[in-house]
């Protein structure tokens, strides 16, 4: 690997822990996504919000209901502005979330996203995910 190629991944890298750090609620590092980030996420009413506004409103929505949030990447692929991870997150439901009141219930949900890193920012994050196992692990489903 060249040089010049180590450094743009390292500060690949170092991009990928600012945005992580975001998610786990260190809002200091809001300016790590562009200001028209796109966020793709099965959950997502229309799976997507657009803005880093809409993102920053939906992570403090996320955090408000489980304050403990916690995300953790437990594989990186890292190669030419895209970042590929596989990631856990957990938490517990101790506010409300998505119009249901705390269950006092933990989460642990394991997926996948695709981040596109342009210029030190994150410009787009897809998220993959079974967005049935929240409401499933809330005990808000059928058996």
């Amino acid at each position: 690997m060249s040089e010049a190629s180590t450094t743009e991944h390292e500060q690949m890298l170092n991009t990928y822990q600012d945005y992580e750090d975001l998610w786990n609620g260190d809002f200091s590092k809001l300016d790590v996504v562009t200001e028209s980030i796109v966020l793709s996420d099965p959950s997502l009413p229309d799976g997507e919000l657009h803005g880093r506004e809409a993102f920053e409103a939906y992570l403090r929505e996320v955090r408000s209901a489980f304050p403990d949030w916690h995300v953790v990447a437990d594989d990186l692929l890292v190669d030419d502005g895209i970042i590929m991870k596989a990631w856990t997150i957990t938490g517990t439901h101790k506010g409300e979330y998505e119009g249901v009141p705390p269950t006092g219930r933990e989460i642990e949900i394991n997926g996948m996203a695709k981040d596109i890193i342009a210029e030190g920012k994150v410009q787009e994050a897809r998220l993959y995910y079974d967005p049935q196992e929240v409401p499933e692990q809330l005990g808000l489903t059928e058996d």
